[in-house]
């Protein structure tokens, strides 16, 4: 009997001194920084969101789903080049990798918010989820924003010095 309990305080103790390597789920590794929705113009009922996707993790990770309570779909999308025109496609999942980032932005991946239950109005929060390839997901706050004005366009510069000489 004492060998029994010698040999079981030996096992427990041995085990406990073996660290933990087990890895968080994909939500406990990904952070959403700057996120926002962009302010549909009146009439329209579809709008996009924008978030910053930071992967602390060793390991690749995908967002498979979004999910929010303003419009009755929400998809994953990209925009394409095809035929000479840019055009918005959905996705089946958004990865980012390894100790990388993955920017969801105008012209580019983005969370799609379509019929849109109501207008939202500038200022106002939509909860946004997104859930990652193993079953995790993250919520976060995303403020609704008018879009940024476009840059001017540059210009022209033709370097004529009129008959100046160098």
């Amino acid at each position: 009997m004492k060998l029994s309990l010698l040999a079981l305080a030996s096992a427990a103790a041995l085990t406990s001194a073996i660290p933990s390597f087990a890895a968080g789920s994909a939500a406990d590794n990904v952070t959403a920084s700057d996120p926002y929705v962009r302010l549909a113009p009146p009439g329209q009922m579809v709008t996009g969101a924008f978030v910053l996707l930071k992967n602390n993790d060793d390991k690749d990770h995908k967002v498979v789903k979004a999910d929010n309570p303003a419009s009755k779909v929400t998809e994953l999308h990209t925009h394409v080049m095809e035929g000479g025109m840019m055009k918005m496609r959905p996705v089946k999942d958004i990865e980012i990798k390894a100790k990388g980032e993955t920017a969801l932005k105008p012209g580019g991946l983005h969370i799609m918010l379509i019929d849109l239950k109501q207008p939202l109005k500038e200022g106002e929060n939509v909860a946004i989820s997104i859930t990652f390839e193993d079953g995790s997901s993250k919520k976060f706050d995303a403020p609704v924003r008018k879009p940024q004005a476009a840059m001017p366009a540059p210009m022209p510069m033709d370097h004529d010095h009129g008959g100046m000489k160098h």
